[in-house]
């Protein structure tokens, strides 16, 4: 592997890869790909060391017991929290989001996060299902958010953290803000995949992690396609 190459990792794949995250994974490696940035993905499963050496880090989602699991193999490990002291990227989907702040809760009882985010989540009085969007910070310059969410929590923001985008459709952390982000964290509820349906998502985080000023512009004419649907299915315009 040349310094050259792009490291992603797709983080604990045997625990939280219940929605198609993974999609993710192969999303960001097409993208540079079609980039000529050659790409190294690496799946590394909860019984394994994670290594701090990559330069993005991908968490889907995954039930409470498996959540509970890895934030407590994670916390143990140690090794993406040296990552992201070494400016790796990260991006989390639901309970990964979920498991980078302080708390969350897994079968009834609170369970300690890796406390990378400034964030705690509990148990909200109904479940948010269906689709989701939302207008990103504008200081990422990136169009609406478009994604579906399954999940029973409520997410709270502390305020060494910024929502990812103010809520236009779905719930969200809460009803008015969804997700967060911090440097080069971002953590969402959305599914879809998330890069799937968020192409410029994608392109930030390739950004962030090849260090480029500007990506080469790629044909997302179907990539598009996809979102004007999704948007049209959450009652947007």
């Amino acid at each position: 592997m040349s310094e050259s190459t792009l490291r992603i990792v797709w983080i604990y794949p045997d625990l939280l890869s219940t929605y198609g995250d993974r999609g993710n994974m192969l999303i960001l490696a097409r993208r540079a790909a079609r980039r000529g940035i050659p790409v190294e993905g690496l799946e590394v499963r909860s019984d394994q060391p994670m290594p701090a050496t990559a330069d993005i880090y991908l968490i889907g989602g995954g039930e409470d017991g498996p959540q509970a699991l890895a934030a407590q193999r994670l916390i143990t490990d140690g090794g993406l929290h040296r990552a992201i002291d070494q400016g790796a990227a990260v991006l989390a989907v639901c309970a990964g989001y979920q498991l980078l702040g302080h708390s969350f809760f897994a079968k009834g009882a609170r369970c300690p996060g890796l406390e990378l985010l400034d964030l705690s989540s509990d148990r909200g009085e109904t479940r948010a299902v269906g689709e989701l969007r939302g207008d990103i910070d504008p200081r990422l310059g990136l169009p609406p958010l478009t994604g579906f969410e399954n999940h029973g929590g409520r997410t709270h923001l502390g305020p060494d953290v910024t929502p990812l985008a103010a809520v236009t459709a779905g719930i969200g952390n809460d009803g008015r803000t969804e997700g967060a982000w911090r440097g080069k964290i971002l953590g969402t509820y959305a599914h879809g995949p998330a890069l799937a349906r968020n192409p410029a998502i994608a392109d930030l985080l390739l950004t962030w992690a090849t260090g480029a000023d500007n990506l080469e512009p790629l044909d997302d004419t179907w990539a598009e396609r996809l979102r004007e649907e999704r948007l049209a299915a959450a009652g947007v315009s």
